[in-house]
């Protein structure tokens, strides 16, 4: 058994779905389950119709535009069609709702963007039982999935290591032929109030299935050969990276790769099944799994990442020498200002810091040139190298000699406590620049 997550730009209409039905086939052999996001710009879709209905006004052409014309191209039959207009009349009777009261609630926001989600399962598995393969749809609870009451960021309740292989026992042992589709991102509280699952939730969907079921591997589809050295779209040439941790996967998503979220990687973590990224344009390629730990000998640094747009933050107190209470004080404002902190680099009398150019940072800055020197540069990137810090003595001397021959001149340095990762921070304007003279260094 495995499982199989195709995101919202892999059912983005007709076309295709036909090319992830032709996928789900050739590893039907498998045994999959099959998890699937919004179809293409859905959600957004459904929150631009919310925002309409608090103004009064109820309007889900767009939502049932692409789904009736989906639908119509896939040539689907009486059953089907039904599933997708009882769907959209609910959703029409939701906002006609919200359009009265004129307010969106938390709860009715969860309810109303599950709708993409539902529709997409119900359109994708009548397609597939049309092509030959018999295939049923699940609403994310139905096969098991509890939450808590978090809503627009619930987390899975412990239960749900229990109650989705009860659910989908019948799929396990066998003697149910139909290909189980998903939904991914929701789930329900205990009191049967839909919830949405933040921001990878339908990732955390197919590891957590993946996970209670035992399955052989989660599969992640995407439209590149799994996870690759470097943007591709900034270093022409990007290799694929064969085998990476989830530690290393982890960092790698925090700084721009898109693969798994990631809080998805808990449970495979937990249950030992590894992760594949797949390329749904080249299926026989391997792509790349995602393991506990490495075996063998590996080059030291696996990718090379760039995220742009964040802005450096220097701050310098030589009143505070020595202080003990230095660091704890910087850190108490930004929790008030609810402002996350990315990178950091130390030491006895300064802190340098990144955060994200979208935070309102007036009010911070204000307080922080109340104890320190502050100094704020807007338009810079973080280069991270995901790599084996034991090495990282060798790695920084390669590093700085392939940079300085272009003179690029960092201005900060920060090495994770993950040990796998070192970040550079430099202007914006050099952050590809920076990306392709490592990457030449490293791996061409």
């Amino acid at each position: 058994m495995i499982v199989m997550k195709f995101g919202g730009s892999s059912v983005a209409d007709a076309e295709r779905i036909r090319h992830v039905a032709s996928i789900i086939k050739a590893y039907k052999d498998k045994r999959p389950i099959v998890v699937l996001s919004a179809m293409g710009d859905t959600t957004d879709h459904l929150l631009a119709a919310a925002d309409e209905a608090v103004a009064g006004r109820v309007d889900i052409s767009c939502v049932e535009t692409l789904h009736r014309q989906t639908a119509a191209a896939l040539g689907l039959g009486e059953k089907a069609l039904k599933d997708t207009e009882s769907l959209l009349c609910e959703l029409h009777a939701l906002l006609t709702g919200i359009s009265m009261i004129r307010e969106l609630t938390k709860r009715t926001r969860d309810y109303l963007v599950s709708f993409g989600e539902r529709l997409s399962v119900r359109i994708a598995a009548a397609f597939l039982e049309q092509e030959g393969v018999p295939a049923r749809f699940y609403d994310a609870w139905d096969a098991g999935f509890i939450s808590d009451s978090a809503f627009m960021n619930a987390e899975l309740c412990d239960e749900v290591w229990n109650t989705i292989p009860e659910a989908l026992a019948a799929y396990k042992n066998g003697t149910q032929k139909e290909i189980p589709f998903v939904t991914g991102f929701i789930a329900k509280d205990k009191k049967g109030n839909i919830t949405t699952l933040g921001r990878g939730g339908s990732d955390l969907t197919a590891t957590m299935l993946g996970a209670a079921l035992g399955a052989e591997e989660i599969q992640t589809w995407k439209d590149v050969d799994g996870i690759l050295t470097a943007d591709p779209r900034i270093v022409a040439q990007a290799k694929t990276v064969p085998l990476v941790t989830y530690e290393e996967a982890a960092e790698l998503a925090y700084f721009g790769a898109q693969i798994l979220h990631p809080r998805s990687m808990a449970p495979c973590r937990k249950a030992g099944i590894p992760v594949r990224v797949k390329n749904s344009y080249n299926i026989d390629f391997k792509g790349s799994l995602v393991v506990e730990k490495h075996e063998g000998e590996l080059s030291p640094v696996r990718a090379i990442t760039a995220v742009k747009n964040s802005t450096l933050i220097d701050i310098v107190s030589t009143r505070m020498l020595g202080a003990s209470g230095f660091l704890a004080h910087i850190f108490n404002l930004f929790l008030k200002r609810d402002i996350s902190i990315d990178v950091i680099a130390t030491s006895e009398v300064s802190v340098s810091l990144t955060v994200n150019t979208g935070a309102d940072l007036s009010g911070l800055v204000e307080d922080l040139r109340g104890i320190a020197e502050t100094q704020v540069k807007t338009n810079r990137s973080i280069v991270t190298l995901i790599c084996d810090a034991a090495h990282s003595s060798s790695i920084l001397a390669s590093a700085f000699a392939a940079l300085a021959k272009e003179n690029i001149n960092p201005e900060m340095i920060s090495q994770g406590a993950s040990k796998v990762n070192v970040s550079l921070v430099c202007a914006n304007n050099l952050a590809d620049k920076t990306v392709r003279t490592l990457h030449a260094a490293f791996f061409e």
